[in-house]
C-alpha cells in the first residue's frame, strides 16, 4: 500500500527509497519512477541553477522590471490625482536628513505635469531590464536598481553646495531646495552596469555609448533635468556591477551581497558626512517648513 495513501494499492516502488508508490505519487525519473518525497528532497539538496554572473537563474521573464514599471505607473496616476504624493515622497536635499526615505521613494516618482518623463524612463527601463535581469538574476537586478537610485540622490545632495541661512533666504542656495523625482538616476545605474557586464563578456557596447551620451546631454540642454542624479546613479551602477564581476566565481555568491552592502555603506557615509558639515538649523528642516 502507498504510504501517502494507505487505501491505495501500489504495484511499483520508488527507485530511490524503495517504498511502494501509487500512480498519484509517482514522478518520472531517468530510470523508472520516484515518489514525490524523493523528488522534493532532491530538488532541495541539488544546487540551484546560476546565471553567467552567479545569480539565481530564472525563466527569462523580467518580473522585477515589470513590477517596477507597474509601481511607477500606479504612483504616477496617484501623483496626477493627489499632489500630496509628490510633496511627501519627492527628494529634496533640505529634507534628506529628517526624512531619509525620500532618497529611495523619489526613484518611483515622475513629473506629474507631463507624460513624456514617465514614458521615456519606463521605455528605457524595459529595454535594459529585459536584457540585464535574466543575466544578473532578479535579486541582484533589483539591488542594483535601488542602489543606483540611492546613488543618484546622494550625488544631488553632494553637488548641491554648502548651504547657509542667508543663501537659502536670498536664493543663492536654491539647489538645496529643489525637488528631484524620476527613475533616471536608477536607469543610468543600469546603463553603467550594462557597460561593465558587456565588457567582461567581451560584447560590444558601442551603440550604448551613443545612447548614454544622448541621455546625458538632456541633463545639460534642457531645464529641470537633474544631471547630478544621472551622474550619481551611473557611478553607483558601475560600482555595483564591478562587485558582481569581481565575485562571480563559484562559492562567492555571498560576497556579492557583502560587496553591494559595502557600496550602500559608502553612500550613506558620504551623505552623513555632508549633512554634518552644514549648520544644524538647515540640517533639521522638515516638510512642515514648506506647508
Amino acid at each position: 500500500m502507498c504510504p501517502r495513501h494507505p487505501d491505495r494499492e501500489s504495484y511499483v516502488r520508488c527507485q530511490r527509497c524503495g517504498r511502494p508508490t501509487c500512480p498519484e505519487c509517482q514522478r518520472p525519473a531517468p530510470v523508472g519512477i520516484q515518489c514525490v518525497d524523493c523528488v522534493r528532497d532532491a530538488a532541495r539538496t541539488s544546487p540551484a541553477a546560476r546565471t553567467v554572473f552567479g545569480g539565481r537563474a530564472t525563466d527569462g521573464r523580467p518580473v522585477v522590471t515589470l513590477a517596477i514599471i507597474g509601481i511607477c505607473a500606479v504612483v504616477y496616476l496617484l501623483q496626477r490625482v493627489d499632489s500630496a504624493v509628490t510633496a511627501n515622497y519627492a527628494f529634496m536635499p533640505a529634507l534628506g536628513w529628517t526624512e531619509p526615505w525620500r532618497f529611495l521613494t523619489a526613484a518611483f516618482l515622475h513629473s506629474p505635469s507631463t507624460y513624456f518623463h514617465v514614458l521615456l524612463n519606463m521605455f528605457a527601463l524595459w529595454s535594459l531590464g529585459q536584457y540585464l535581469e535574466p543575466m544578473l538574476g532578479r535579486a541582484r537586478f533589483a539591488a542594483i536598481y535601488l542602489i543606483s537610485g540611492l546613488g543618484g540622490q546622494v550625488a544631488v545632495t553632494l553637488l548641491a553646495g554648502s548651504p547657509t541661512v542667508i543663501g537659502l533666504q536670498t536664493g543663492l542656495d536654491d539647489a538645496w531646495l529643489t525637488p528631484v523625482v524620476g527613475a533616471s538616476g536608477a536607469i543610468f545605474g543600469l546603463f553603467g552596469a550594462l557597460l561593465i557586464l558587456n565588457r567582461h563578456l567581451g560584447r560590444s557596447s558601442a551603440a550604448m555609448y551613443v545612447v548614454i551620451a544622448i541621455n546625458a546631454a538632456f541633463g545639460f540642454l534642457y531645464p529641470n533635468i537633474s544631471w547630478q542624479a544621472h551622474l550619481g546613479g551611473f557611478l553607483a551602477g558601475l560600482a555595483c556591477a564591478g562587485v558582481v564581476v569581481a565575485f562571480r566565481g563559484r562559492g562567492k555568491q555571498q560576497l556579492v551581497w557583502a560587496g553591494l552592502g559595502g557600496v550602500v555603506v559608502l553612500l550613506v557615509a558620504v551623505t552623513v558626512a555632508k549633512y554634518l558639515s552644514i549648520p544644524d538649523i538647515i540640517r533639521m528642516i522638515d516638510s512642515s517648513t514648506f506647508t
